[in-house]
């Protein structure tokens, strides 16, 4: 490729056509050496892209197999939860004790409000609040409530098996994992999993279609601690009634 016509302007020396075409023998060199540059630099990223692709997707498999095998060891758990929700015109803060024994036995007791419990005896669910007349049942086959998500902790736990779309970022000193329930998809939009590099969870997020969030953070957890069947029974207070239906909202 010429980059312009050597002419020998009237006046000129011989050597200036000469640097004309030095000139535009240099320009050309420049440009071929940046395209050739630029060309490696692009393959190098590529190769780079290619090379970290599936060694990101070990790093996250590894991190989600520690989660689901830190929880598939216990046995039992307690831990202290404060539980946050916004929306609906609500914003409210509450929490309470965690208690969790396989196989499928879960116990929410909240101490703010006094009283108020939701509890998973492996074959029904419970639910009551203070003040109210009823309590009501559910079959924990058909349970749909945001706490359920946590049921996974009581069996096997497979978490790409629990969540579709799941996805793994970095954050902070830990990790999030994030996908949606199985079977939820219509009511929770994502759950998200804040995970030591150990594979414990420290904090739940639940984002629901209609823009409400329900979050739970767990402090001073114990694991493998002594825990009975009949710490998960539920035993209606005085006057109340059970009444089967859905758990509320």
């Amino acid at each position: 490729m010429r980059f312009w016509r050597a002419k020998r302007e009237p006046g000129a020396k011989g050597h200036r056509i000469c640097w004309s075409f030095r000139r535009a023998e240099t320009l050309h060199s420049l440009r071929k050496a940046t395209t050739t540059t630029f060309s490696a630099i692009s393959k190098a990223a590529l190769m780079v892209s290619i090379c970290c692709v599936p060694v990101l997707a070990q790093n996250n498999d590894a991190l989600v197999r520690k989660v689901d095998d830190h929880y598939n060891h216990l046995s039992s758990l307690r831990a202290h939860y404060v539980e946050r929700y916004s929306g609906l015109g609500m914003d409210r803060t509450e929490e309470g004790t965690l208690l969790l024994k396989k196989p499928g036995r879960m116990r929410w007791s909240y101490s703010a409000p006094v009283g108020k419990v939701f509890v998973l005896d492996g074959k029904f669910a419970w639910f009551y609040t203070p003040g109210d007349a009823q309590a009501t049942r559910v079959p924990a086959k058909e349970l749909d409530d945001l706490r359920s998500p946590l049921r996974f902790l009581l069996g096997h736990t497979q978490l790409r098996k629990e969540l579709d779309n799941l996805a793994v970022t970095p954050d902070g000193s830990g990790f999030r994992i994030s996908g949606v329930p199985k079977g939820m998809a219509q009511r929770v939009k994502m759950l998200s999993l804040w995970v030591t590099a150990t594979g414990a969870i420290e904090r739940m997020r639940l984002e629901e279609v209609d823009g409400a969030v329900t979050e739970f953070t767990f402090t001073n957890e114990q694991e493998n601690v002594p825990l009975k069947d009949a710490d998960f029974a539920f035993v209606a207070p005085a006057g109340v009634t059970v009444v089967e239906g859905l758990p509320p909202i």
